[in-house]
């Protein structure tokens, strides 16, 4: 079913999280508590921000690598431009 060989499935299994993984679930609570303080508006720019102020440094792109992981979008403004009738 997954195209691997038993002893590849419980080697990977053994092995510890990495680096970027164990980041990212200290990352992934604090997201979520900044996107829910701001009621649900904040997209990865301002999230990026706020986490900054709060001494938390974190790129863009990782923010919204994890926004996109949690099911997590800002808020659209604006009418969408028209560029057919």
């Amino acid at each position: 079913m997954l195209d691997l060989s038993p002893s590849t499935y419980f080697a990977r299994k053994k092995r510890p999280k990495s680096a970027r993984r164990l980041r990212d679930e200290q990352l992934m609570p604090l997201i979520e508590q900044v996107h829910a303080e701001s009621g649900g508006t904040y997209g990865a720019r301002r999230i990026t921000r706020a986490l900054r102020r709060k001494g938390h440094e974190v790129a863009r792109c990782t923010v919204e690598r994890l926004m996109a992981e949690l099911g997590i979008e800002g808020v659209i403004r604006g009418r969408r431009r028209r560029t057919t009738i």
